[in-house]
């Protein structure tokens, strides 16, 4: 049962650069927005050490410092930013209530969800030690891929996401290998076909990884034969995960439409759901791009569409 009911104009569930962005532009709108800034603050980028691909930053910037300048902007303009995670949503009725860690409820006009999405890992406590440290382990070619040009890496994943991750690596890496679980790739004949006649990948079949090594930095990997048990260390600099992503949309289920692995559906063009007043932006909806400058552009779409909603509906 809720303690505390409060009624907001604009509710922002999550605080990536798409709900920062949001915040940004709901709050010159006069919005007077909301955030709550969910169970990991200021996203994916929190944890990414050196972000190099982001407008504004021409000698680069750190992820957490970069998500502290997106916050200070935000409240620079107002915006209410507060601790706490959206635990359950009921969406029923013209206003929309979002429970606040079981404690606090808050009805809503309109809501804009950012609550992200988290890369799924193999588990393993030296990749975790390296990703955590920023020193070789990642979960994203596109945006690290340019740390490794000339140097030799793995990536792990059969699918499409894999298969263009490892083509998009071989550009800029001499030798990128392929590690694959089964004998054959998950990704469409066409993403296939790409991969398998790069001449730079080497596709290892059968073989999970056991052990990333490296002090400071990653120096190698472990993996081993499924089928024989046979161990190979492979000598790479760089070790990417592509097993997929895993949208932060649980509380949402029943209410808005999803996609079959859990995105949000939003309406072509804009970032409206079959829910009128809830607005989705981030990559929570975005199973494409993934990257903070895209997230920031739906954050701004959604903000947008929240005020011209409210102004639909003469609602100040």
């Amino acid at each position: 049962m809720s303690q505390n009911i409060e009624h907001v104009k604009c509710l922002i569930i999550g605080s990536g650069p798409a709900g920062y962005t949001a915040a940004i532009y709901a709050a010159r709108a006069d919005l007077k927005p909301v955030m709550y800034m969910g169970h990991e603050p200021g996203g994916q980028l929190t944890t990414t050490t050196e972000v190099e691909n982001y407008p504004g930053y021409p000698t680069g910037v750190q992820g957490p410092k970069m998500m502290e300048d997106f916050k200070a902007q935000a409240e620079r303009f107002k915006t209410d930013i507060r601790y706490g995670h959206a635990t359950k949503v009921d969406f029923t009725g013209p206003v929309h209530k979002v429970f606040i860690d079981e404690n606090t409820e808050i009805h809503a006009d309109t809501v804009i969800i950012a609550t992200g999405a988290s890369a799924k890992w193999l588990g393993l406590p030296s990749e975790q030690k390296h990703r955590l440290n920023g020193s070789g382990v990642s979960a994203c070619a596109v945006c690290d891929g340019f740390f490794f040009r000339g140097q030799e890496v793995a990536i792990v994943g059969g699918g499409d996401t894999a298969a263009e991750e490892a083509t998009y690596l071989a550009k800029l890496c001499t030798k990128v290998y392929m590690i694959i679980r089964r004998d054959e790739l998950r990704a469409s004949k066409a993403m296939q076909h790409r991969a398998m006649n790069t001449p730079n990948i080497e596709i290892v079949w059968n073989s999970e990884t056991v052990e990333v090594h490296g002090d400071k930095m990653v120096d190698g990997v472990t993996v081993k034969n499924v089928k024989t048990g046979e161990l190979r260390k492979l000598t790479v600099t760089g070790f990417f995960v592509a097993i997929g992503h895993k949208p932060n949309t649980d509380i949402f289920k029943g209410w808005l439409d999803l996609d079959e692995t859990g995105y949000i559906k939003a309406t072509p063009g804009s970032s409206r759901t079959n829910i009128e007043g809830v607005f989705a932006s981030g990559d929570a909806q975005d199973k494409i791009y993934r990257q903070a400058v895209t997230a920031a552009g739906t954050g701004c779409m959604a903000a947008l569409d929240a005020e011209r909603y409210l102004a639909a509906k003469g609602i100040h």
